[in-house]
């Protein structure tokens, strides 16, 4: 009978690393990937502000146009 309980808590001592150490693994990378994200945003909102970006805007046919050309239509 202790043998199979020695069994069992081997079983689950085990299952439990795997578990913790593949949560810790998925954090890490949850926070690389961020990390990431974050960057990428700053450089995207900073070329939003240079004079040679054009902003499109959904027209009523749902293409995208710059401000200038829809007033020219």
């Amino acid at each position: 009978m202790t043998g199979w309980l020695i069994r069992i808590a081997i079983f689950a001592g085990i299952g439990m690393l795997i578990w913790f150490g593949v949560r810790r693994i998925l954090r890490d990378w949850q926070r690389g990937f961020r990390a990431v994200d974050a960057d990428r945003r700053k450089r995207d909102l900073a070329e939003r502000g240079r004079p040679d970006v054009i902003t499109l805007e959904r027209d009523k046919d749902g293409t995208y146009r710059p401000s200038d050309d829809r007033d020219r239509r």
